[in-house]
């Protein structure tokens, strides 16, 4: 498993400086045993995606506009209780946040053009329905009904 090293968080061209990072951790349910009871494992990022200097003006308009739903007073959370060391927790929920955010700043799908369908593929479908209709009349009784 590879370690968090450096003070950023990076996924793909994402860059979060480790100190807007803040953090949170409880304790977090599942397996454990008696350790689950006494140790907050779970850990929760915070990151003020309103106030940060860390992405370009363009990124963060993306970023407010596409996670507006997710967002509380500015400030996106993530979090993480899979595993029983808060380290690891720490780490995915740290990936996690990249990950969106790497998402929510990608500049958006180029428009599709429209294009007109080929004679061939419209004749086809056609003849191929017709194949499929003579098919399924030859399988009757010939008009013949049974009352």
């Amino acid at each position: 498993m590879e370690r968090m090293s450096g003070p950023y968080v990076i996924r793909g061209s994402v860059c979060l400086p480790e100190p807007e990072l803040r953090w949170r951790f409880s304790r977090s349910s599942g397996p454990g045993g008696q350790h689950v009871n006494t140790t907050d494992t779970q850990a929760e990022a915070l990151f003020d995606l309103a106030a940060t200097r860390a992405l370009p003006p363009v990124w963060k308009e993306r970023a407010l506009e596409r996670l507006g739903g997710r967002l509380t007073d500015g400030v996106l959370t993530v979090r993480a209780s899979e595993h029983r060391s808060q380290w690891r927790n720490r780490e995915t929920a740290a990936r996690r946040m990249a990950a969106l955010l790497a998402e929510a700043t990608a500049p958006p799908p180029r428009a599709r053009r429209e294009r007109r369908v080929p004679r061939g593929v419209t004749e086809r479908r056609l003849r191929e329905k017709r194949h499929r209709a003579e098919l399924k009349r030859s399988r009757g009784r010939g008009g013949e009904r049974w009352d």
